[in-house]
């Protein structure tokens, strides 16, 4: 069942928040803060933001994995919260895809744990249906770039002030892959 998703391999596990992370999760996001602020979309100052509880927030994700609108799902590595990985805004139908997010803290950076963790989950959501995963990155992600590179995802093109992140609209460079696409490498077929 998608609210039980665990997905193990490659050296981390993926697994759903529970509301016993609350304390390690806000410290990871509170150390990370500055880290992922020029990369992470948040709303806009025109809409109006509601606080969610660490409950809520746990109670949503749940509810998104159980109705199949997204995968979220937290990077664990040796115990401990790394990150985070998602695919999110799916759509069935005839679209069957997705968008794949991801984050890592920064004392993890450069250990290869993202594309790992990208690589684990867009596994499964091929196993499920997807027929195709899309990653937005900033132009100037150089890191991002390097992720969705290494796992042979197609540069798409650009979306014009696609997402607002960092105080301002900002253009995205898209990639994707499908489920018809070749999965050779060293990320790929690492569990499940």
């Amino acid at each position: 069942m998608a609210r039980d998703l665990v997905l193990d391999g490659a050296g981390l596990r993926l697994r759903p928040l529970t509301a016993r992370d609350e304390d390690e999760w806000m410290r990871l996001r509170q150390d990370n803060r500055d880290w992922l602020r020029p990369w992470e979309a948040t709303v806009p100052p025109e809409v109006a933001a509601t606080d969610m509880s660490f409950r809520a927030f746990v109670r949503q994700e749940r509810r998104q994995r159980r109705q199949l609108e997204a995968f979220p799902l937290a990077i664990e590595v040796d115990g401990a919260l790394a990150g985070r990985v998602v695919i999110a805004g799916i759509q069935w139908g005839a679209q069957r895809s997705g968008s794949l997010g991801y984050w890592i803290a920064q004392d993890r950076a450069g250990l290869d744990l993202v594309p790992r963790a990208a690589a684990l989950l867009t596994e499964h959501a091929f196993r499920v249906g997807l027929h195709r995963v899309e990653i937005a990155i900033r132009p100037e992600n150089a890191a991002s770039r390097r992720v969705a590179e290494k796992l042979g995802f197609v540069e798409e093109g650009r979306r014009r002030s696609y997402l607002y992140i960092d105080g301002g609209w900002r253009d995205h460079v898209i990639f994707a892959r499908t489920q018809d696409d070749p999965r050779t490498g060293r990320y790929w077929g690492v569990g499940g």
